[in-house]
C-alpha cells in the first residue's frame, strides 16, 4: 500500500511543476491583458476574444490533442520497454502535426474574410487578427508533439519552462504591437481590429520562441532516445500505416472532446450576437459585453482551472503506465489523489473570486465596466470546481482506454448548454449573464457523467469527507473572514489595493490552517504542493499537522 501511495504521489510532483508553471503563465497572461485591454478597449477585446474562439477551435481540430495523445502513446511503449516503438510514435506524430497544422493554417489565412462575413459580421475587421493567428496554428502543432514526447517520458520541466517563456514573449510583444498598430492605423475604421491583431502578434512570436526552446532541448535529448532505441531488442512489427492508425484512434477522441468544449464558446458568441441584434442592441455594445465576459470573467477563472489541466496532463502518462502493467490499486490511488489535489485548489479559488469579485475587477481593469464584470465573476466562479472535476475525470477515462466516453458526455452537455443559453437569451433579460450561467452548467453536466463512468469502470468511489467536505467548509470560513477583513480595511483606507492585500493574506493563511487542522491533508500529501516542505515547517510551528 505504501508503494502504491508513493506511485500515486509521484506524478503529483511532476504535476505540481506543471501546475506552478501554468499558474504563473495565467498570472502573466492576466496582468499583460490589463494594459492590453486598456489599449485596445472593450470593442477591441470583443474582436480579440472572438478571433481566439475561432483560433482555438481550429487549433484543436488540427493538433491540440497531440501533447496528450503523444504522451499517452509514448508512455505505453516505454512502460513495455519498446523504445524503438516510442521513437517511431514520436516521429510519425510529428509528420501528422506538420501536415494537419499546415493545412489548417492555410485555411485560416485564406479563409479569414469568409469566416468574418459568415459568422462574425458584427465583429468588423476580425479577419485581420485571424490572418496573424494562422501561422501560429502550425507552430503550436509542431510544439505540441515535442511537449507530448517529454510528458510521455514523465518529465514536465521542458513543457513548464517553454510555457513560461512563451507567455513572457507573448506579453511583451502583444502590448508593444497593439500600441504601435493602433497608432499606425488610428484613422482606420477597423482600429479596434488592428489593436486585436497586435495582441495576436504576441501569440505568434511567443509560440515561436517556445518551439525554438523545445527544439534545442530535443537536440540535446536526441542521443538518449537513439541510445535507448539501439538497446531495444524488440523489433517493432507495426507498419507506418499502423502507427498512423494508432495516432488517429488516440488523438481523434481527444480532439472531439476538446472541439465540443470550444464549440460551446463559438456557439455562445453566435447565439449572443444574433439574440442581442434581434433585441436592437448595437454592435459596439454587443462587442463590449462579449469582451467583458471573455477578457475579464473567463480570463480570471482560467487561472485556477489551469491547475486541473496540469494535473490531468501529468496524470495521463503515469496512469497509462499503471493500466499497461495492470496495477489496479495504483490506478485507484492516482485517481483519488488527483481529484483530491484539484479540490483543495478549486474550492478556495471559487469562493475567493466570488467574495472579492468586484474589487479584483476594479483593481485589474480600472478603465472598464467593473460592475458587470464583478457580477459575472461573483455568479459564475463555481464553474472552477466543475471544470476541475470534469478535466481530471476526462483524463482518467482517456487513460483507461474509455476514449469515447468524454466525447459522448461533452456532446450531451453541449446540447443541454445550447438549450439553456438560447432559452435564457430569448426569454429573459439576463443578457451576458446567460453566458455565465451556461459556462457553469456545461462542466457541471460533464463532471457528473464522467464521475459516474469512472466509478463504474474502476469499481470504486471517491473519498468524500477529506476530498470535498473539508475544502468546502474551510473555504466558507475563509470567505467570511476575507470579506470582513476587506471591508474593514476599505472603510478605513478607501483604497482597493490597501484593503485587498491583507484580505488575501488572511484568505491564504486561514484556508491553509483550516484544511490542515481538519486533517484534509497529510504531511506526505502536503509535500506534493510547490514549497510543500517549507509549508510543513510552518504548520509544525502552529501544531496544525497531527502526524
Amino acid at each position: 500500500m505504501e508503494a502504491n501511495q508513493n506511485k500515486a504521489e509521484g506524478f503529483l510532483k511532476q504535476g505540481s511543476i506543471l501546475a506552478a508553471a501554468s499558474i504563473l503563465v495565467r498570472l502573466i497572461g492576466m496582468f499583460y491583458r490589463i494594459p492590453l485591454a486598456n489599449i485596445i478597449g472593450d470593442a477591441g477585446n470583443g474582436i480579440y476574444s472572438a478571433a481566439f474562439e475561432v483560433y482555438n477551435i481550429l487549433l484543436i481540430i488540427s493538433s491540440y490533442g497531440m501533447p496528450m495523445a503523444v504522451s499517452k502513446m509514448v508512455s505505453a511503449k516505454c512502460t513495455k520497454k519498446e523504445y524503438k516503438g516510442a521513437y517511431r510514435v514520436f516521429r510519425y506524430s510529428m509528420v501528422f502535426s506538420i501536415f494537419s497544422g499546415g493545412l489548417m493554417a492555410l485555411f485560416v489565412f485564406f479563409g479569414a474574410g469568409w469566416i468574418e462575413k459568415t459568422f462574425f459580421s458584427s465583429f468588423q475587421g476580425i479577419s485581420i487578427p485571424l490572418r496573424v493567428l494562422a501561422p501560429t496554428i502550425f507552430v503550436v502543432a509542431v510544439m505540441g508533439t515535442l511537449r507530448g514526447l517529454f510528458q510521455g517520458k514523465n518529465t514536465m520541466l521542458p513543457t513548464a519552462v517553454s510555457q513560461i517563456l512563451e507567455q513572457i514573449v507573448n506579453a511583451v510583444v502583444s502590448i508593444v504591437a497593439a500600441y504601435y498598430l493602433m497608432s499606425d492605423h488610428s484613422a482606420s475604421k477597423n482600429l479596434s481590429a488592428w489593436g486585436a491583431a497586435g495582441g495576436t502578434v504576441g501569440t505568434l512570436l511567443g509560440a515561436a520562441s517556445a518551439l525554438l526552446f523545445l527544439g534545442m532541448i530535443y537536440t540535446l535529448y536526441r542521443p538518449v532516445l537513439r541510445r535507448q532505441a539501439r538497446r531495444d531488442r524488440i523489433t517493432p512489427r507495426e507498419s507506418a500505416a499502423d502507427y498512423y492508425k494508432l495516432i488517429l484512434w488516440t488523438v481523434i477522441p481527444i480532439i472531439l472532446s476538446q472541439t465540443v468544449y470550444q464549440l460551446s464558446g463559438i456557439i455562445d458568441v453566435t447565439i449572443f450576437n444574433f439574440a442581442m441584434e434581434a433585441r436592437g442592441v448595437n454592435a459596439t455594445v454587443i462587442s463590449t459585453l462579449q469582451g467583458i465576459y471573455s477578457t475579464k470573467y473567463r480570463l480570471l477563472v482560467s487561472v485556477p482551472i489551469a491547475v486541473s489541466t496540469a494535473i490531468a496532463s501529468s496524470m495521463i502518462p503515469s496512469l497509462v503506465a499503471s493500466v499497461t502493467t495492470g496495477d489496479r490499486r495504483a490506478i485507484k490511488d492516482k485517481v483519488t489523489m488527483a481529484v483530491k489535489f484539484n479540490m483543495i485548489i478549486a474550492f478556495p479559488s471559487a469562493v475567493g473570486l466570488a467574495i472579492l469579485a468586484q474589487p479584483i475587477i476594479r483593481l485589474l481593469f480600472p478603465a472598464s465596466d467593473y460592475v458587470t464584470g464583478g457580477m459575472m465573476l461573483m455568479t459564475g466562479s463555481t464553474c472552477i470546481i466543475f471544470y476541475a472535476l470534469s478535466t481530471v475525470t476526462s483524463g482518467v477515462l482517456q487513460s483507461i482506454d474509455r476514449m469515447n466516453l468524454p466525447v459522448i458526455h461533452s456532446l450531451i452537455s453541449l446540447a443541454i448548454h445550447v438549450v439553456v443559453v438560447f432559452t435564457l437569451l430569448r426569454f429573459t433579460g439576463m443578457g451576458a449573464y446567460a453566458l455565465v450561467f451556461g459556462n457553469v452548467t456545461y462542466p457541471l453536466v460533464v463532471c457528473f457523467l464522467n464521475g459516474r463512468s469512472v466509478s463504474r469502470n474502476l469499481g470504486f468511489k471517491q473519498e468524500v469527507v477529506k476530498t470535498f467536505c473539508v475544502p468546502f467548509l474551510s473555504s466558507v470560513v475563509m470567505g467570511i473572514l476575507t470579506f470582513v477583513v476587506y471591508e474593514l480595511f476599505f472603510i478605513v483606507s478607501h483604497r482597493i489595493y490597501v484593503a485587498i492585500v491583507p484580505a488575501l493574506v488572511v484568505a491564504v493563511a486561514s484556508y491553509f490552517a483550516l484544511v490542515l487542522k481538519l486533517q484534509g491533508l497529510s504531511r506526505s500529501e502536503l509535500y506534493e504542493f510547490p514549497m510543500g516542505r517549507k509549508m510543513s515547517i510552518v504548520a509544525d510551528k502552529f501544531h496544525l499537522l497531527n502526524d
